[in-house]
This record gives C-alpha cells, structure tokens and sequence, in this order.
C-alpha cells in the first residue's frame, strides 16, 4: 500500500479531517426522526445529501435540513440523479450556492437499470470540478485503470463501488478493490452495495480509507440498530487491517511449539 495521506486515527479529505470513516446517507428513512437516529448511532461526522432532492416547502422546525446538525456533520452534497456530465456539474455548483462548500460526491451515471457510472461523463465532469476548485470525492466503477486517471484528473479521494447501488450484495470483487487501494496516493472511500456489519468490515480489512453507505442502513428492520452494527464494523475492520493479517498457509501450523517440551514418563 502506497498512498499516506491518512492515518489509523485521521481521515484527510481536503481541508477536512474525520476521526470516523464511515459516511452514511440520508435517504430512504422512514421518518427524519429516524434518520437523525441512525446517524447519531454510527458515529458518522459527514453525511451525503442529495442535491436535486433536497424537499421543498417543508414547514419550518420540520424541514429535512432541520433534522441535520451541521454543528456536528460534515455535508457532503452529491449530485445523486445525474446521468450527463453537464447536469453534474450544474448541480454541483448549485450545490455551493446552496450549502456553501466545495466539497461534492460526483456521480455521472450511465444508466437506471445499473446505476453505474459512466467512464466518459465522469472523467471529464472530474476534471471541469477540480479546475474550478471543487473537491471532487468521485463515484466509479471498480475499474482499476479508471481509479488512476480519476486520481490523475485530481480527485480528492475515489469512491469504487462495492456491488451496484442499493443492491446489498457487499464486495463482489475484492482483488480490483485492493488493487487500486494498491497503486493510490489518495483515499480510497467504497461506495454502494454495501448491506450489513460484514460488509463494511470485509472493506476496511482490503485497506480502504473509509466506507460510505444508505440503503444498507436506512433499508434494514431496525436502521438505528444497523447504524451501531456498522459503526463497530468499520473500526473493527481498520483496525484489523491496521494490525496486519497472517499470511495464508497451504498447510497447518501448529500454535503450540514443538521444541523444548519436556517429553512424558
């Protein structure tokens, strides 16, 4: 593993610094009471919003944003929705009139059967953000080559996806995501598929920087329970990354020695 610009405790993305590396969503609740709920239980400091469907009209005290404690998150606007380059990046910038920050989840979607990203679009929409001073955390395929040149235009941190959004199918391909965990020298953040505690832990321990996640969450019986679960997922699994695994063996080892034991009557 190459890139060093995090650390067990501090996850840098810009100008700004996490001691959680979970990121969590806000869609799909049933109640914003309930999703204030689960965010509080995952110990998230930055939450993804999307852009193009923030409510309106909304009385006030009980308005989406009023349930987001912006003293203690972080927002993350994402431009959620957009299937062209152009569309992305109009909403990201609406996006910093909105919100006031230049931090964005870039997703430039190929198509609504998939939800995945298309190559094309989001390379040059990464790009055109990073020139204007965004910083760009971008949405992408688990797509090797396609991480590099996304690093290469100037994202902040790229977002391979796990399986395809929203689908709970956790990481159908490890060895691409250690690979480009490998070669990065910027944080490696998964993003979508992720469906339970297993998963998240199963990320960290291939050595992402962090783990964003919403329907995982928000889709499950209890979502406030799931939040905790994932919570201790996520630092269990960098932790244990952290710490180093054992090499695999084809054969047995044994954990008690075989030399100098006194040998029986």
């Amino acid at each position: 593993m190459t890139h060093t610009s995090t650390s067990l405790d501090t996850l840098v993305l810009g100008p700004h610094s996490f001691s959680s590396r979970l990121f969590l969503g806000t869609g799909k609740y049933s109640s914003y009471e309930q999703m204030r709920d689960a965010l509080d239980a995952s110990g998230t400091q930055c939450v993804t919003v999307a852009v193009r469907r923030i409510p309106e009209g909304e009385t006030p005290g009980k308005a989406f944003m009023d349930f987001i404690d912006l003293d203690r998150y972080t927002l993350l606007p994402n431009t959620a929705g957009c299937f062209d380059a152009d569309t992305a990046i109009r909403t990201a910038r609406l996006a910093r009139e909105m919100l006031q920050t230049d931090l964005v989840k870039l997703e430039v979607l190929g198509d609504t059967k998939t939800l995945l990203p298309d190559p094309v679009g989001t390379l040059k929409a990464t790009e055109i953000l990073v020139n204007e001073g965004f910083t760009v955390l971008v949405y992408t395929s688990d797509d090797v080559l396609q991480a590099k040149r996304l690093e290469e235009a100037g994202a902040t941190a790229v977002m391979p996806a796990g399986s395809p959004i929203g689908s709970g199918q956790g990481v159908l391909n490890p060895l691409n995501v250690r690979l480009i965990v490998e070669q990065a020298s910027v944080p490696i953040i998964l993003d979508a598929g992720v469906g339970q505690a297993s998963d998240v832990a199963v990320a960290m321990e291939l050595g992402v920087d962090g783990v964003l996640m919403n329907t995982g969450v928000a889709g499950a019986d209890d979502p406030v329970l799931m939040a905790h679960a994932v919570r201790l997922a996520c630092e269990a699994g960098r932790a244990s990354f952290s710490a180093g695994r054992i090499a695999r063996l084809p054969y047995a080892s044994a954990s008690s020695p075989t030399q100098g034991v006194i040998a029986g009557e």
